[in-house]
């Protein structure tokens, strides 16, 4: 994974056992305020970057928590078993997309995030992000 594509983008986890790109733009970039998110970010949101599956590659295995989102539907949070830092979800109410946890990016200026979802567990006394637009629940 050492060739530099400019339409490439990567990052990986604090300790940098994982380590990842794939090929931008991302489809979707989006500011999650769902209590799942909150709790696995420990912060108010999650930023995401949504990208087809087919051009994601990995280097380092991820450890997999089994969620379950609003769907009903099964949710596979992964994140580096050494430091801690959730990578990506892969959601199966969504196939064949990844969702990215922008924070590992190594250009997070890269991305801007156009939409948030799951505004109505928002946390009150932040402000809503300048330019996106706002859901009440998921946007996908």
């Amino acid at each position: 994974m050492t060739e530099r594509v400019e339409s490439m983008l990567a990052g990986g986890c604090l300790c940098g056992e994982i380590r990842y790109r794939f090929a931008g733009p991302p489809l979707l970039t989006a500011v999650c305020h769902c209590r799942h998110c909150q709790k696995q970010s420990g912060s108010a949101f999650s930023v995401v970057c949504v990208t087809p599956s087919a051009g994601y590659e990995q280097s380092g295995t991820t450890a997999i928590f089994a969620d379950i989102g609003d769907s009903g539907k099964r949710v596979n949070r992964h994140f580096c078993p050494h430091c801690g830092s959730p990578v990506v979800s892969i959601a199966d109410a969504f196939p064949g997309l990844t969702i990215i946890k922008a924070g590992t990016l190594d250009e997070p200026d890269r991305i801007k995030p156009t939409v948030e979802a799951y505004c109505y567990s928002a946390w009150k006394n932040l402000p809503p992000l300048k330019g996106t637009e706002r859901f009440a629940r998921s946007n996908i």
